[in-house]
């Protein structure tokens, strides 16, 4: 049975902040948090990658020489038990991200239910900037700005939680990532939600030279969604959507800038907890 290894970072409340900037530039697929009595705050990360979980602790230790850091080994099937014991539906609006476990849970009946299998490394739609985005996306289709039959680049797919969303609202098109895993993983949930029209591809924005889009979504981080911005307002069709999420709430101000830069106007915000999702329709 294939291990799974879990990084454990405890920091002094006075670290907190910096921790978090820390886990937003290394660990974009999310992580756990547990406040403690004392102020403390335990984060968490599960991966099946063991030299990306070495890497991280020593990274870290250097980044915050005060916190405490420990890697412990467990079993997947351990890891997957956990999952199902703790594992909650996340509702975003006409979403909701289940397991497959839950799959047809009636409580559910009149949302639309993106299945995923948790996955050591991969959203599952916990992380506030993918819930963020399911509920621009769902505000978006409510509004009319968004319809059946338009196209939709996902940058950053993951897990393909928002290719399947767009998919089974109508939309079709086309996912990409960097990480080829993240690519595996999103085919493997596009064939358990049977969603048609959604194409899936290893790269960044340049594997969509040549095609524009009515709605490009991009969950990554403050610094390559600045770099990438005259590529991105470039793939989007005139009057399309753009949805820009990853961003922590001090770097809003600065992408919204760079996308000034390129004659958009300044977009809607909207925030949960300390993330923030730029949306221009």
């Amino acid at each position: 049975m294939k291990q799974i290894f879990r990084w454990e970072l405890t920091v002094p409340e006075a670290d907190f902040d910096r921790a978090t900037g820390f886990l937003t530039l290394r660990v974009p697929f999310g992580w756990e948090e547990q406040s403690l009595p004392t102020g403390e705050t335990v984060f968490r990360v599960h991966c099946d990658n063991p030299d990306f979980v070495q890497q991280l602790r020593q990274d870290s230790l250097a980044w915050l020489p005060e916190a405490v850091c420990q890697v412990d080994s467990l079993e997947a099937q351990d890891w997957l038990a956990a999952w199902r014991q703790f594992f909650t539906p996340v509702v975003c609006g006409r979403f909701v991200v289940l397991p497959p476990w839950l799959a047809e849970d009636p409580a559910f009946a009149d949302k639309i239910r993106i299945i995923i299998e948790p996955k050591s490394a991969f959203g599952t739609g916990h992380h506030a900037t993918t819930a963020l985005c399911l509920e621009v996306l769902s505000s978006l289709l409510d509004a009319g700005r968004l319809r059946a039959g338009q196209t939709f680049l996902d940058l950053g797919t993951g897990s393909g939680v928002l290719g399947i969303a767009c998919c089974k609202s109508g939309l079709r098109g086309l996912g990409l990532d960097i990480d080829p895993l993240a690519v595996e993983n999103a085919e493997e949930n596009r064939a358990r939600n049977a969603v048609p029209g959604l194409d899936l591809g290893l790269g960044g924005v340049e594997a969509a030279e040549g095609h524009t889009y009515d709605l490009i979504l991009a969950n990554i981080l403050a610094r390559p969604l600045t770099e990438m911005a005259p590529d991105l307002v470039r793939r989007l069709t005139p009057g399309g959507c753009l949805v820009l999420s990853g961003l922590l709430d001090i770097q809003a101000d600065g992408v919204t800038a760079a996308y000034a830069a390129q004659g958009l106007p300044a977009p809607r915000q909207v925030a949960r907890e300390s993330w923030r999702a730029l949306i221009w329709k």
